[in-house]
């Protein structure tokens, strides 16, 4: 069956609700941050279902890809941002942890659509 929104990819569903959990962890970091980590985890964070629905817009398989490449770095980007927030101590581990479990399965997501799209399948991310 082919996929006829984005909105109807696993994937992307996932990771809205990844990017609106980030924004509620940075909510709670310090004012003194808003411009630093909080900016940096909330693009990150809105970049994954961003450059997932914006490479199926282009309804071209190898742009799709490319896209889901790149969701995958910002995904990269987001784990190294919740990793250092707990770090410096911004957040807890136990309140980072469900986070980075999530980047985890969404990559792990992202992963699959590619090879099912590099396989010729329509996937159903």
């Amino acid at each position: 069956m082919p996929i006829l929104s984005f909105k109807d990819l696993d994937v992307w569903q996932m990771s809205m609700t990844l990017a609106e959990d980030c924004y509620h962890l940075t909510a709670a970091f310090p004012r003194t941050e808003i411009y630093s980590m909080t900016a940096q985890i909330r693009r990150a964070a809105g970049s994954v279902p961003a450059n997932i629905a914006e490479g199926h817009g282009r309804e071209s398989t190898p742009s799709f890809i490319q896209s889901l490449r790149i969701a995958q770095g910002s995904l990269k980007e987001l784990e190294t941002h919740l990793m250092l927030s707990e770090r410096v101590k911004l957040t807890t581990a136990e309140r980072a942890a469900p986070l980075l479990e999530k980047c985890q399965r969404v990559g792990k997501m992202l992963r699959s659509l590619i090879r099912s799209l590099q396989a010729g399948g329509s996937g159903n991310g």
